[in-house]
């Protein structure tokens, strides 16, 4: 099996885990640690994949059901959850050894703490959420918990995404952006030559400016590719038919 420990300054009681798509059980397309219930992988092999990384953890992960969305799961929210289904496309706690967990396969990973690690959060940001306010809200939710602290006493680490030479999009995504209430830039869609109306995103960018303008100072990672680091990830655009891959985080007691 092979996990990732995130390079970044967290508090020593908060923890951080990355999946990557070795030392699992599922067959090809989905090889070998997919952690998708829902992407056409035997469920057998799933489950076996999760109690592979179930012994990493201090408890079961908090599983949602992302959506692209912008919506928040908090531990108040938690409690009139019906049939453990959760669908959100983020999670906050400030509660020890609530494990929170993002699925990705190109989408943007975002794990978030507090310097005195009192709170958490992890957040799903695809280019629709994070266009629409995923970081923004998640944060708004962390600072609800600890009501202490401000944004500046929260960092955040950037987890494995599809990078700025692989991340095509469409002017459409671009106007999007750049006509939301939220901070962006133009400067971060590269157009491409010999494809009018493409431009190459740099989705990792766009979370820096959104984290910073929310006051983050400390924003960390950053620096993988989905896309080109094949052996390592899981990628949707590269594969069409693949897995997903996970980043964890917690507060340990």
């Amino acid at each position: 099996m092979s996990f990732i420990s995130p390079q970044w300054p967290s508090p020593k009681n908060v923890r951080a885990l990355l999946t990557t798509r070795s030392g699992g059980n599922s067959k090809a397309p989905y090889e070998s640690l997919n952690l998708g219930v829902h992407v056409g992988d035997k469920a057998i092999d799933v489950l076996a994949n999760r109690a592979i990384l179930r012994k990493q953890l201090p408890a079961e992960p908090i599983w949602l059901n992302q959506t692209h969305g912008t919506l928040v799961s908090t531990p108040q929210s938690r409690i009139k959850v019906i049939n453990d289904v959760i669908h959100a496309d983020a999670a906050v706690t400030n509660n020890p050894n609530e494990v929170l967990v993002i699925m990705t396969a190109d989408c943007l990973p975002v794990l978030i703490t507090s310097l005195d690690g009192s709170v958490i959060g992890a957040a799903h940001a695809g280019w629709r959420g994070l266009c629409a306010g995923v970081l923004e809200n998640t944060i708004a939710e962390m600072l609800k918990l600890s009501a202490h602290l401000q944004a500046q006493e929260l960092i955040a680490w950037l987890g494995p995404a599809i990078g700025p030479e692989a991340f095509e999009v469409g002017e459409d995504v671009v106007n999007e952006f750049l006509g939301s209430n939220l901070p962006s830039s133009a400067d971060y869609f590269k157009p491409i030559n010999g494809k009018p109306g493409k431009y190459l995103a740099n989705i990792y960018q766009l979370a820096h400016i959104r984290l910073e303008a929310m006051g983050l100072i400390s924003i960390s990672g950053g620096d993988r590719c989905t896309v080109k680091e094949a052996k390592e990830f899981f990628s949707y655009r590269r594969d069409g038919v693949t897995g997903r891959f996970a980043s964890l985080i917690w507060i340990s007691k």
